[in-house]
């Protein structure tokens, strides 16, 4: 365990901790003090108690756990949004994504997270408080290098005043994806299809269905097609092999997810077959020639 790793700290009544590690550092919860030598000693997978004589297992978190620990100001992507966002719209190593707007930065955790080292998230948030605190957000996960945030207004189009032709750091052109979560979505269709590369996918998230149905008139007139809408329910059980039931609450409507993709480019078409060139070489029989000579011709191609 070194110092700066992000470690997962759970009580024995599943309140989590998550911190950075630091040797010197002592944790104080409501079930006692941890002394971050002792979680260094115990490891990941392992657990120490606290000065009262609490058990608490060390943990690396998953992306889920990061997700669920950043500070809000506003409403979060639930993962169960997140997870099904990630694979609708590719994101892996080296994908380039645009998302707008930023909000607490939940979603652009998680992008930063699954396209690696080698791919790029570029996030728009107009607001500056929101700007200001998924900037903290990705910098107690430690995850900044992989993101290019612009505190710019997409109405303006996706190329912030920073830009620089062809710079992968200020330049999201071509982008292999875009999530757009803004509560006008319809008025940027013209701008995202421009800035995606033919072909790529697009995702939305609203609250209600009145924007939906206003989104899916604006889209019909757009270069996007393979619509799809949805929304995800999680129904959670309690463990209890003798009284295997349904919780109380669920996680139900939280918001709507629309897909599409840009419809690529024209088709392409074959060009038409030039005429042969004229000559004995053509391919054609000669219709001067003879039974005798055709046959010849037969032969000479079979040796």
């Amino acid at each position: 365990m070194k110092q700066g790793d992000l470690i997962l700290l759970v009580s024995p009544k599943g309140k989590r901790y998550l911190r950075r590690f630091v040797p010197d550092m002592i944790l104080h919860t409501q079930e006692g003090m941890i002394r971050f030598a002792d979680v260094a000693q115990a490891g990941c997978g392992g657990a120490v108690t606290t000065h009262l004589g609490h058990p608490f297992r060390i943990l690396r978190p998953s992306t889920y756990d990061l997700v669920k620990g950043v500070k809000r100001s506003t409403q979060i992507m639930y993962p169960k949004e997140i997870g099904y966002v990630l694979l609708k719209l590719g994101i892996g190593p080296g994908v380039r994504v645009i998302e707008a707007g930023s909000g607490s930065g939940g979603l652009t955790l998680a992008l930063a997270w699954h396209v690696g080292d080698t791919g790029r998230v570029y996030t728009f948030e107009r607001r500056p408080e929101f700007f200001a605190l998924s900037g903290e957000n990705l910098e107690a996960v430690g995850l900044c290098g992989r993101v290019s945030r612009f505190h710019h207004d997409i109405a303006t189009g996706f190329l912030p005043d920073c830009h620089v032709p062809g710079d992968p750091l200020t330049d999201p052109s071509d982008a292999d994806a875009l999530f757009l979560d803004v509560r006008t979505p319809w008025d940027y269709l013209e701008a995202a299809a421009a800035v995606v590369r033919p072909g790529a996918p697009v995702g939305f998230l609203l609250p209600t269905v009145n924007q939906i149905s206003e989104l899916l008139a604006a889209m019909a007139a757009s270069p996007f097609e393979d619509v799809e809408v949805l929304e995800i329910l999680v129904r959670r059980y309690k463990p209890v092999p003798e009284r295997l039931r349904p919780e109380d609450r669920m996680v139900a409507h939280t918001g709507f997810l629309v897909f599409a993709r840009h419809g690529g480019l024209a088709a392409y078409r074959r060009p038409a077959p030039l005429p042969p060139a004229p000559g004995p070489d053509n391919g054609h029989a000669d219709p001067d020639a003879g039974p005798d000579d055709a046959r010849a011709g037969e032969d000479a191609a079979t040796d």
